[in-house]
């Protein structure tokens, strides 16, 4: 896509513009670029009944419409996720809604899931190139009168175009979704979820992803209803609406905290959810994942594959393959002869 130095040149652009042009020139570049060299297979995972080349993979929020998911796994990402997709397009939240927080490698944003809609999503996946895993994540409308049927309709229309399926009930800019994550709500949610499915043989997995500003009754509640509903994943986490001690001048800004900050807080909540899951479904991390190492101790907290995206916005596209080369290092390190074995190991 972009060298390290033409991803520096757009980081002196205001944050929503320097996303628009990195998108538009991953567009344009993509049939030139080379495919990715084969990753070591110490990488590779089995997972979701999917066979990843590497553990990395790239978070939705970056490729909200699925406009380039071959030129980002060109990148030497594992796998794509595209999205959040709701039935209808929407223009999302007033702008500016996309900050920049450098001296704290954190991003704040209030998008409020802004998208082309599910058509839009779904002629891009019909008429993608290439081979690699792309997996779609998919909401409600912010008017919607019904948003479990959003759900169903996102799923109906994207799930045969895509390899697995994420659920987003915790992104904090469309009020009121997070109630989604609720025992009695979530349950309706997934059992409509997981009939649809039944009903149209789609065997594909079906992933949730969970706010990392859940209480410890609250995570008891989701592993609960998890484990019974016949979904193959949990994506732990979304932003937070916490706010630590930050540096930056956007730090009062409304809207999701992502990057350096949430790596502590998601990784917990992962450990948690590990111990409380026990193997029952594969877990995903994300979270403040800016180095081999921070992947490496999402692993061993119970991650069998990882996601990140803001890391990207300060240190460029190089950052994949340094993720991966770094992750080795830690495997062989520790003497674990592959990603596999080191899943959990760190956990309490």
């Amino acid at each position: 896509m972009l060298p390290d130095l033409g991803a520096a040149l757009l980081r002196r652009l205001p944050a929503e513009t320097a996303h628009r042009a990195t998108l538009r020139l991953a567009g344009l570049a993509a049939p030139f670029l080379a495919a990715p060299a084969p990753d070591d297979p110490r990488l590779r995972v089995r997972a979701l009944g999917l066979d990843f080349p590497n553990p990395v993979g790239l978070a939705a929020g970056f490729d909200k419409d699925a406009d380039v998911p071959g030129a980002m796994a060109k990148l030497g990402f594992g796998f794509v996720e595209c999205g959040t997709v709701t039935p209808r397009p929407q223009a999302g939240n007033p702008r500016p809604r996309l900050f920049r927080l450098t001296a704290d490698k954190a991003v704040i944003n209030r998008m409020g899931f802004n998208n082309r809609g599910m058509d839009q999503a779904a002629r891009n996946l019909g008429t993608r190139k290439g081979n690699g895993i792309v997996g779609i994540n998919i909401g409600a409308n912010k008017d919607s009168k019904d948003r479990i049927a959003d759900y169903v309709l996102g799923f109906e229309r994207l799930a045969p175009l895509a390899a697995y399926v994420t659920i987003n009930v915790s992104s904090p800019n469309t009020p009121g979704l997070r109630g989604l994550q609720n025992r009695d709500e979530l349950t309706r949610l997934l059992d409509a979820l997981t009939t649809v499915r039944g009903k149209r043989t789609l065997h594909l997995p079906i992933l949730l992803k969970i706010a990392p500003d859940l209480d410890a009754h609250a995570l008891d509640e989701i592993a609960d209803v998890v484990r019974a509903s016949g979904i193959e994943g949990l994506i732990i986490s979304n932003t937070t609406v916490a706010r630590p001690p930050l540096k930056s001048a956007h730090a009062g800004e409304a809207g999701g905290l992502s990057g350096k900050p949430l790596f502590a807080p998601s990784t917990h909540i992962l450990g948690e959810m590990h111990r409380r899951l026990n193997g029952a479904v594969t877990l995903v991390g994300v979270g403040g994942i800016a180095s081999g190492a921070d992947a490496y101790a999402k692993i061993r907290a119970g991650a069998s594959l990882v996601q990140l995206y803001s890391a990207l916005v300060f240190q460029g596209p190089g950052l994949v393959t340094r993720i991966k080369r770094e992750l080795l290092q830690c495997l062989e390190r520790d003497g674990f002869a592959n990603v596999t074995e080191a899943v959990g190991t760190g956990a309490g």
